[in-house]
């Protein structure tokens, strides 16, 4: 038995409604009806290319393979932007699987189908349940957002009682303010407009500061982690010296952009710059259960899943407009 459904693709002539087919399902595999995806700025990458786009997927399982044993039929589930891994090398062996060389990553794998689609076939193991009280509208963006800061902030030592500074209040800047908050870190959030602070103080930020307004910093204490969230890297010349001794930087910013800052300021503080990507899966389903009990809910904005709503979404994107996180929503 085989499986067809639709999925959305992108190309240079733009994107294009298409089919995909899937064989028989394998040992662990699981057939799901996709409900909801988030689009993430990552996707904007792919746009113009011949392959499946989406990766912030929540649906219903529909079949399971044989020896699946995670999930049943009628499960609420999601996945993000790993679909495999090796197993067997280290990374996989100490719970690094996102560093895998032979991991299966969006944009590199998988091409034929993606979250912008009817219906999916993945692996059981980068499935992940989604908890009760969370919708499905809410739980998607985090799926990419959510996994990415709260690996920024689980997995390099932040602790309850360190300064965490936000630069950025969008698509990853407010989920990270709400999950640093209850954490127990004090928030300091960086914008480059005040028209965000309310809603920055109303997600658990302690202070505000618009960066234009950053004359005299000596009354802002020390930062011992800062999360770059912003669509470009910032100039660090404003930043590095608001750093306290010690503290890390994780530029998270989606870009190509070389990384260039000042070699002595970093060594005379002592301060690293810590790459960090999308969570391993105990991350991910610790991130799941934190964001549900601690009620972190993204700001959505819905379109249909229909070749017009994706294409809104995307402009959205591209027009920075969006607030914060798009969501497509499978119409019926």
């Amino acid at each position: 038995m085989g499986y067809e459904f639709t999925v959305y693709k992108g190309g240079k002539e733009g994107l294009v409604k298409s089919t995909t087919h899937k064989d028989a399902l394998k040992d662990d595999e699981v057939y799901l009806q996709i409900t909801h995806s988030g689009i993430c700025g990552t996707d904007r990458f792919y746009r113009s290319a011949e392959m499946a786009l989406g990766h912030e997927g929540i649906g219903i399982v529909k079949e399971i393979g044989p020896g699946v044993k995670s999930f049943k039929i009628g499960d609420r589930v999601g996945w993000g932007f790993e679909h495999d891994s090796c197993g067997h090398c280290h990374e996989c062996l100490t719970g690094q699987e996102t560093y895998c060389a032979e991991r299966h990553i969006y944009g590199s794998s998988n091409l034929d189908q993606g979250s912008l689609a009817s219906h999916a076939v993945w692996h059981e193991s980068f499935l992940f349940l989604v908890p009760e009280n969370l919708k499905s509208e809410e739980a998607a963006p985090l799926m990419c957002g959510g996994a990415t800061v709260f690996n920024a902030l689980n997995a390099h030592s932040v602790k309850a009682y360190h300064r965490v500074g936000v630069l950025g209040v969008g698509g990853l800047g407010h989920l990270a303010i709400q999950f640093a908050a209850k954490m127990g870190c004090e928030v300091v959030v960086f914008s480059t407009t005040d028209s965000k602070k309310a809603e920055a103080l109303q997600f658990g930020a302690r202070e505000f500061y618009v960066v234009s307004q950053l004359e005299k910093t000596e009354a802002i204490r020390p930062i011992d982690h800062l999360l770059v969230t912003t669509n470009t890297l910032p100039n660090w010349d404003i930043y590095l010296p608001l750093m306290a001794k010690g503290g890390a930087i994780y530029p998270l910013t989606v870009s190509l952009e070389k990384l260039q800052l000042p070699a002595l300021a970093l060594n005379m503080a002592g301060i690293r710059v810590q790459g960090s990507f999308i969570a391993a899966r105990y991350l991910h389903r610790k991130m799941l259960e934190f964001a549900a009990f601690h009620d972190i809910k993204p700001v959505v904005q819905k379109w249909p899943m229909t070749v017009q709503g994706i294409d809104e979404a995307f402009k959205r994107l591209d027009e920075n407009s969006m607030r914060y996180r798009g969501v497509l929503v499978a119409e019926g």
